[in-house]
């Protein structure tokens, strides 16, 4: 597995230099793999971040969310074929930046609903998505889905509905993107949902309960790592956390993230990664010992 860390440890990643130095800090601490956010092409150079982190030897991956106005789920004519025209330029710069994938919640707004899902709904946005994937495919990206919890949408929470998501796009480069603060809330065994999703899993994040130090709240890592294990799971595993002092208001509010989690992301990050290696060791450790 190779361990990665998002950029919002460190910032919101709207600056050029702030991504940089993030960048630089997540090397620093040991990680080989960098997450980048959302980013706006018109405003950060793409290649001159691909160049910094071919210097720094740190693989990326490419992240995106779809906001209200590019809802993939709308009934409105213009608001779907906005959102699918965004996707596709987040899986230009996915490929640009050098990523194999465009991970996060792409399949709906991410926001908190007022309303039940509808299958027209679910229909459109399968339909965008198995389009933007072909499209992807043809660049090298692969389409990850980010399952968030009940207050950041109302598609998709679950790894079962992940699947059968996927099986209605008919695609084979679409996945699914789990993450242990949201399965914290949504799956009843977090194990048993890895197992379940199984070959559909294309990105894992990791993140606590209240998203502070991992190993200090509610979360049980090492189901969660021995079930990666035994499907084979060998992509990318990365920590997502949020430091409120770098995040601007609209993030903030989608996410919840009220107050600080800690006082030096740089400690932060430096604890994550040896948590990280020490919960995999651990996990090959049990594997060998009951082969």
């Amino acid at each position: 597995m190779e361990f990665g860390i998002h950029a919002f440890v460190w910032t919101e990643g709207r600056t050029q230099d702030a991504l940089e130095t993030a960048m630089d800090r997540a090397r620093a601490a040991g990680f080989g793999l960098f997450e980048f956010p959302g980013l706006d092409p018109k405003v950060i150079d793409i290649d001159r971040l691909a160049k910094h982190a071919a210097k720094l030897d740190l693989k990326v991956v490419a992240s995106a969310g779809l906001t209200p106005a590019h809802d993939v789920t709308s009934s409105d004519p213009e608001i779907a074929p906005r959102g699918e025209a965004f996707l596709n330029e987040a899986v230009s710069v996915a490929r640009d930046l050098g990523s194999s994938q465009l991970s996060g919640p792409i399949f709906s707004a991410h926001q908190k609903f007022s309303d039940l899902p509808t299958e027209t709904g679910w229909r459109t946005s399968a339909d965008v998505l198995a389009r933007v994937a072909e499209r992807a495919k043809a660049g090298g990206v692969a389409l990850c889905l980010e399952l968030v919890n009940r207050y950041e949408t109302n598609l998709i929470n679950t790894v079962k509905q992940g699947v059968a998501y996927i099986g209605d796009t008919g695609s084979d480069n679409i996945f699914l993107h789990i993450d242990t603060f949201h399965m914290n809330i949504e799956e009843t065994d977090q194990a048993q949902a890895i197992r379940y999703a199984g070959e559909h899993i294309g990105y894992v994040h990791v993140g606590e309960n209240h998203r502070g130090h991992l190993g200090t709240g509610a979360i049980d890592f090492a189901p969660v790592f021995d079930a990666l294990i035994d499907i084979g799971y060998t992509k990318h595993v990365s920590v997502e956390a949020f430091d409120s002092r770098a995040l601007g208001d609209p993030l903030k509010a989608t996410c919840a993230i009220w107050r600080d989690l800690w006082d030096d992301a740089d400690a932060f990050a430096r604890h994550s990664k040896a948590f990280l290696d020490l919960q995999y060791a651990e996990a090959l450790r049990r594997t060998a010992a009951y082969a």
